[in-house]
This record gives C-alpha cells, structure tokens and sequence, in this order.
C-alpha cells in the first residue's frame, strides 16, 4: 500500500540519490562555504555602484579577519531607452550591468576562480524629476545587489575546489 503512492516513493527515493552523491550543506559545520566566510578581502570601491556591490558581498561573505583570497572586480551598468512616447521622450529606463570578477589566492596570486555576471533592472521616468532621479537611483542600487548576489553564489559553487 505504501508503494501505491508515487509521491511518497519517488520522495525517498531523490533522498536517497542526494545522500549517495555527497550533497551536504555549504554553510554545514564541514561545509566548504565556509572556506570563504570571514576570508576574501574585496578590491576598494571607487563609485557609489561598486561601493554597494561591495557592502552587499561583504554582508553574505563577512569582511576578512585573516586575507586568504583577494576579489577584484570589474564593474560596467549601461542604461538604455526602452519606451519612448511620441513627443520623443523617454519614459522607461532599464539598467545593463556586467560584473567580471577574479578570486586569486592572496599570499601566491594564484587564480582559484574567475567569472562574469550580467543582469538587468528598469525603472520608470514618467514621474517628477525628484521621482525619477529616486527611481534611478534605487534601480542603480538593485542592479548591485543582484549582481552581487549572482557573484557569492558563483564563489559558493567553486568553493569545494578550493583548498583549505
């Protein structure tokens, strides 16, 4: 009766396939998210986009107590007119941005990781102009976090191949 019910079955047997494969939590106690807490010092911002790129970063992997890899990063948001009225103007914005970034070993140079992100966000530009500069700047500011986001979810994906 009790393999009469698929969902039951087909449940134990993923955990099953997920306990013979070595799945284990990264931020476990043995974990190897947890190589990278407290460890990457990230390259010094220089403009309000990378500073909010930075603190995110630093906020999901803690700012480094002992330096054992360095993060540098390349930052580039694009804006482009998306709709445009028929008196030629522009009414919605959306933000391009591409962050590359390398994860080298801080005492060998070494480069243990290396990848790129790309994301998008909008807003509008049909209010005031103190509006629309807040719109823009809050989309500046979502562009950031989410590229942020997509970068420590690459470093936590590359984290068992690095070595403690």
């Amino acid at each position: 009766m009790w393999l009469s019910d698929r969902r039951h079955f087909l449940l134990t047997l993923g955990a099953a396939a997920l306990t013979g494969c070595g799945f284990a939590p990264v931020y476990a106690p043995s974990g190897s998210g947890n190589a990278l807490l407290g460890t990457i010092a990230v390259d010094a911002p220089e403009t309000r986009d990378e500073q909010i790129l930075v603190r995110e970063i630093e906020t999901r992997l803690g700012r480094p107590s002992v330096t054992r890899y360095q993060l540098g990063y390349t930052l580039d948001i694009s804006e482009e007119r998306m709709a445009i009225s028929a008196t030629n103007i522009t009414t919605r914005f959306n933000l391009v941005g591409r962050a590359q970034f390398t994860l080298t070993d801080a005492g060998s140079g070494l480069v243990m990781t290396q990848g790129s992100v790309e994301q998008f966000t909008g807003y509008s530009a049909t209010g005031t102009t103190v509006a629309t500069l807040a719109a823009e700047r809050d989309a500046h500011e979502r562009l950031a976090k989410i590229l942020a986001d997509q970068i420590v979810t690459r470093l936590i994906a590359a984290s068992p191949g690095l070595t403690p």
